[in-house]
């Protein structure tokens, strides 16, 4: 009698218990994104300041991102042609420009995704409800790191976290995630921002 009863009340302190996802291998998380070839959504940015802004995001893997602001900001960032782009839309200034292959986010945007092979992870954990992947690359750590945070079924990216070289941290949240739609190459054209710069 003393076995049935504890183990009825195992079984319904469990089910008062919320319940907790398994951590997602690097392997599950790898394939999201190799299955994610085009993506839409809201975000919400919290500065290291604690300002914040809004926006949409624009997914086309491999290669392509783009991060449109809303106004007041005059901020516009494009990954695309092995480069991410940084661009005050209201200045006549070529857009500060980095190396994709150097930064973390890079990681996502290959044509294959294998975080498990990738020497920029440097931690994978989870707690319970969300698994976060932090990457930063070896040779240049004065980048900073990205910290993705997804949540499990669906398996679907809901934030990340960059953190500058000098500590400093800007939050994504993302809105949910739309897929499977046709983006135009414009959205990733450095010169649909400006045709004065040059390629």
């Amino acid at each position: 009698m003393l076995p049935r009863l504890f183990a009825l009340l195992t079984a319904l302190a469990c089910l008062a218990m919320p319940a907790q996802s398994a951590q997602l291998s690097l392997a599950q998380i790898s394939a999201y994104f190799n299955a994610l070839k085009t993506a839409t959504a809201r975000f919400e940015q919290i500065n290291a300041d604690g300002t914040h802004s809004t926006g949409t995001l624009y997914l086309r893997r491999p290669g392509r991102m783009r991060f449109e602001y809303d106004p007041p900001e005059t901020a516009l960032v494009i990954a695309s042609g092995g480069a991410i782009l940084i661009f005050d839309t209201k200045s006549n200034q070529p857009p500060e420009t980095y190396a994709l292959r150097n930064t973390p986010l890079g990681l996502i945007l290959n044509n294959t995704v294998d975080l498990a092979q990738s020497d920029m992870i440097l931690r994978h954990l989870s707690d319970g409800q969300t698994t976060y992947v932090v990457a930063q690359d070896p040779q240049h750590p004065e980048y900073g790191s990205l910290q993705m945070g997804l949540s499990e079924d669906p398996i679907t990216l809901r934030n990340w976290v960059l953190t500058d070289g000098s500590g400093g941290q800007t939050h994504i949240l993302l809105g949910p995630l739309t897929t499977g739609m046709d983006l135009p190459n414009r959205l990733f054209d450095r010169e649909a921002v400006n045709p004065r710069f040059d390629r």
